[in-house]
């Protein structure tokens, strides 16, 4: 399946998102173009990581209608999801690197799950990605080797591999000091601008956001609006997240 360039990424249209049977956002409308940076934010339990576990079929929708690179999520067959999530890259607060192999082979794992079968291919995309990130040189030490600002950056090699055209970043700076944060960020700004994924960064880092300018939707009341660029945050009200 090709998704039509000249429609939204992603498009959500009066989506009711469910857990079990509680209800967690109602009427979401969200419309994301190729090649955005969008920001999610709220408080802890407004539905952030909710609407990114959606985006990757993880999450029933109970009503509305919503696409993701040109699969209806209504009518998605467990079969496809693994098809849906080729088209997307995922980064973790938490890295989720497992921590029984090294660099390299943490890779190699996401391309043999994929459908990747080319030896040679393989371990050409692993560099590329690598290298990209600034990791090339440690691809052969272990996780737990690594800082945690190292981890992330294999983390979002790993979240590169099959040229996604979404990448989610659930919280990437959350674990990481302000200094490595802003390291991350410029990385993914950089990647952001040579290979033009759209990207949806869930965050409360008000820094980041005023650094790295872009759409910014705020969760809250089971649903999620976006900002006008001329309205204020009022960042007291999201400490707890």
């Amino acid at each position: 399946m090709i998704s039509d360039p000249l429609k939204p990424i992603i498009e959500f249209t009066e989506v009711d998102i469910a857990k079990e049977e509680n209800l967690i956002m109602s009427g979401l409308n969200l419309t994301i173009n190729r090649g955005d940076f969008i920001y999610l934010i709220g408080r802890v339990g407004s539905g952030k990581t909710s609407i990114i576990k959606t985006i990757i079929g993880e999450n029933p929708i109970k009503h509305g209608s919503a696409t993701v690179a040109g699969f209806s999520l209504e009518r998605l067959k467990k079969r496809d999801i693994p098809y849906l999530r080729r088209r997307i890259g995922v980064v973790f607060q938490d890295f989720q690197l497992l921590s029984d192999r090294s660099v390299y082979d943490n890779l190699h794992f996401v391309l043999m799950a994929t459908g990747w079968k080319n030896k040679k291919q393989i371990d050409g995309i692993i560099r590329e990605r690598l290298e990209s990130v600034g990791m090339l040189l440690k691809s052969h030490k272990m996780p737990h080797q690594l800082s945690g600002g190292e981890q992330q950056r294999v983390a979002i090699a790993r979240a590169l591999l099959n040229n996604p055209e979404i990448i989610l970043a659930d919280e990437p700076t959350g674990n990481l000091d302000s200094e490595t944060a802003i390291e991350i960020m410029e990385l993914l700004t950089n990647i952001h601008r040579l290979y033009e994924p759209a990207i949806v960064f869930v965050t409360h880092n008000r820094a980041l956001f005023k650094r790295y300018p872009g759409r910014v939707m705020l969760c809250e009341n089971m649903t999620c609006k976006e900002l006008e660029q001329t309205q204020e945050i009022d960042f007291s009200q999201l400490l707890d997240i």
